[in-house]
């Protein structure tokens, strides 16, 4: 019984941990809601005001002159890249899964599924060098010329093709830093099917493409959103590799799909140094907002998942039954 206890103990550390850091984040920051209001997330605007000014007092909270504090440049910045790369990384991610689940004879997908495991434990700041020094050159000075006279016509894809920094490379190396958690998961959905499903899938006269198609890859479905989301949640918070190769612009709404961006995790570093200089102490408090929002919608992605996967599980299950 003791035993039990600790383990249940342990357990709940976890779900402890994230309502104490998201108390922390709203008491902490609790003088910059109040002064920034529900419009904070929708003004585009991010103004530290007079930092060399006498602090002003605002509804009771002490600010700098002229300061103003919005982030919706910052949310657009972080969806648009987001939604992305997913687009890239899902089926990307998904037809790797199967290929190395089917395609490839047994030793060798075991070392070709540790490479792409391996992928996943790469730190964020070697995709953003590799983003920096190779990426942005070669989008910059062939490809997206190339597109925005071809496709200038295409709402979002026309206008000015920029230098190479933005949202297009911004998504673009998030997929590459998501694409193994999808392959990975869905993978080893794969090959745990029983193999009986697809050899009588096959012997009623069924392709071995049809197979994959229509009994195993239904199947584990649920597993491919649950993997989904995850990689929605880990390019939601990531920073180093984003800040690198978005262009960190300011108060500024992507204009096309080359624009310069910010996201809300990169902004908080790339800022936080100019936000120590404001005596007051309210942009901080500002950072520490945008970091509860970021938490906020990291947690609702990852109970909708939670959500959509108990309704997936129910749905098989009454299939199954059936």
């Amino acid at each position: 019984m003791r035993f039990r206890n600790w383990l249940a103990i342990l357990a709940g550390v976890l779900p402890m941990s994230l309502v104490v850091i998201l108390v922390f984040l709203t008491v902490y920051a609790w003088p910059a809601i109040r002064f920034n209001g529900w419009g904070f997330a929708f003004r585009d605007m991010w103004n530290l005001g007079n930092l060399y000014a006498d602090s002003v007092t605002s509804g009771g909270v002490s600010i700098q002159p002229g300061a103003e504090y919005g982030i919706l440049f910052l949310i657009a910045g972080t969806l648009l890249s987001t939604l992305i790369a997913l687009m890239f990384a899902i089926p990307v991610g998904a037809g790797a899964a199967v290929f190395l689940a089917e395609a490839i004879p047994g030793q060798l997908r075991t070392w070709i599924s540790l490479f792409v495991e391996l992928l996943a434990a790469i730190p964020s700041v070697v995709f953003g060098l590799w983003g920096y020094v190779v990426l942005i050159p070669f989008l910059g000075h062939h490809v997206f010329p190339f597109m925005s006279s071809t496709l200038d016509l295409v709402p979002f894809f026309g206008g000015p093709p920029g230098s190479g920094y933005g949202l297009l490379t911004a998504g673009i190396v998030l997929a590459m830093m998501v694409v193994p958690l999808i392959t990975a998961t869905l993978r080893d959905a794969l090959v745990s099917q029983p193999v009986a499903l697809k050899e009588a899938t096959i012997a009623l006269g069924a392709t071995r493409f049809e197979a994959i198609r229509y009994i195993l890859l239904p199947r584990t479905r649920g597993v491919l959103i649950g993997a989904t989301f995850l990689a929605l949640g880990r390019a939601l918070g990531e920073t180093m590799a984003v800040l690198m190769v978005s262009g960190n612009a300011l108060n500024y709404l992507p204009q096309n799909i080359y624009s310069p961006i910010s996201t809300m995790a990169a902004f908080i570093v790339s800022q936080l140094d100019s936000a120590l200089q404001d005596p007051s102490g309210l942009a901080v408090k500002s950072l520490a907002e945008i970091a509860l929002v970021l938490c906020v919608i990291s947690v609702a992605v990852n109970a909708a998942a939670r959500l959509m996967l108990a309704a997936w599980g129910r749905r098989l299950s009454t299939v199954e039954g059936a």
